[in-house]
C-alpha cells in the first residue's frame, strides 16, 4: 500500500510565528529519506509557502491557493492550474457595486502577479500586504477596470463581516468559497475559486501522478473539511475548529507542539 501524507500549512504544520520548527523539518526531512510521501495543501501562493516552509525538503508536487494550482516543488513548473475565465469580470463588477475592492491573483503575459486597487485598501488588506512587502508579483493599480487584467484564478476579499458575508451566501454554491476568520489577524476573509478548485480535487490528481492509494491528512480549518472528507485517515490538530474536530479520525497535539510530525514518527513506528 502506497500513502500520501498531505498536511495543511498555517495552524497545522506552521507554529504561532508561521513557521515550521526545526523538529518539523528535521522529522519530515529524515522521513522523506527513508521513502515518505509528503506534501502540503495550503491557502498560499508557492512563493510565501516556500518562504515559511524554508528547510523543510517535500520534493514532491505541493498544492497552493487551495486547490487551484499544483506546483512542482523542484523546478517551480505548474502542474495543473484553473481559471475563471469570463466569470471572473461578473464576480469583479459585482464585488465593485457592494463596495468591495479585493486582491485579484492572476497570470498576465504567463507572469504570477497579484494586484490590488490602492484607493481601495481596507484596514485588513493594509496588515496583509505589509507582509508582503517587496514581494516581486506585487501589481498596484489605480482603477477598477485594470483589475480585471489577466488570466484571474483568485479573489481575496478582505472587508467587514457585514459587507463580505451577503457575498458568501450568494457564490457558495456556484464557486469554491472559503469564508472565515484570519488566525493571525482576526480579520475576516472571503476568498473565491473557481468551482473545481479544492484542496480534494487536487489531492485526488496528486494521488493518481504518485500512485497512491491510501490517503492520510491533517488540518485544523474548515478550508479543510473537504480533503477530510476524502481521506483515509484525518487528523484535526488540539487547536482546530470543533466542525473539523467532529469529522476526524483523530485529534493530536497543536501546531505549536509539532502535532504533525508526532502523529507521523508514529505512523512509522507502527
Amino acid at each position: 500500500m502506497k500513502t500520501l501524507y498531505v498536511s495543511d500549512l498555517d495552524g497545522t504544520l506552521l507554529r504561532s510565528d508561521e513557521h515550521t520548527s526545526e523538529f518539523t523539518n528535521n522529522t519530515i526531512n529524515n522521513l522523506v529519506q527513508k521513502g515518505m510521501l509528503f506534501s502540503y495543501a495550503t491557502a498560499r501562493s508557492y512563493s510565501t509557502s516556500r518562504k515559511v516552509t524554508e528547510g523543510l525538503n517535500a520534493n514532491i508536487p505541493l498544492i497552493t491557493f487551495n486547490g487551484t494550482i499544483i506546483v512542482d516543488n523542484c523546478s517551480g513548473e505548474l502542474i495543473h492550474k484553473i481559471f475563471f475565465g469570463a466569470d471572473a469580470n461578473i464576480i469583479l463588477e459585482d464585488l465593485f457595486r457592494n463596495d468591495v475592492f479585493p486582491i485579484v491573483y492572476s497570470f498576465i503575459d504567463n507572469v504570477e502577479r497579484f494586484s490590488f486597487f490602492s484607493e481601495k485598501r481596507t484596514s485588513g488588506m493594509i496588515k496583509f500586504l505589509n507582509m508582503r512587502q517587496g514581494d516581486k508579483r506585487t501589481r498596484i493599480v489605480n482603477n477598477e477596470t485594470e483589475l480585471k487584467v489577466g488570466e484571474i484564478f483568485y479573489i481575496t476579499c478582505i472587508d467587514k463581516e457585514e459587507k463580505l458575508h451577503p457575498l458568501f451566501i450568494k457564490y457558495k454554491d456556484k464557486y469554491h468559497c472559503v469564508y472565515e476568520k484570519d488566525i493571525y489577524t482576526g480579520e475576516q476573509w472571503l476568498e473565491i475559486m473557481p468551482q473545481g478548485a479544492s484542496k480534494a480535487n487536487a489531492i485526488k490528481q496528486l494521488k493518481e501522478i504518485l500512485g497512491c492509494d491510501y490517503l492520510v491528512v491533517f488540518g485544523d480549518g474548515t478550508n479543510d473539511i473537504d480533503m477530510f472528507e476524502i481521506a483515509d485517515e484525518s487528523y484535526a490538530v488540539e487547536n482546530a475548529v470543533d466542525e473539523l474536530k467532529q469529522i476526524a479520525t483523530g485529534i493530536i497535539e497543536s501546531n505549536d507542539k509539532d502535532g504533525v510530525a508526532n502523529l507521523l514518527i508514529s505512523h512509522v513506528n507502527k
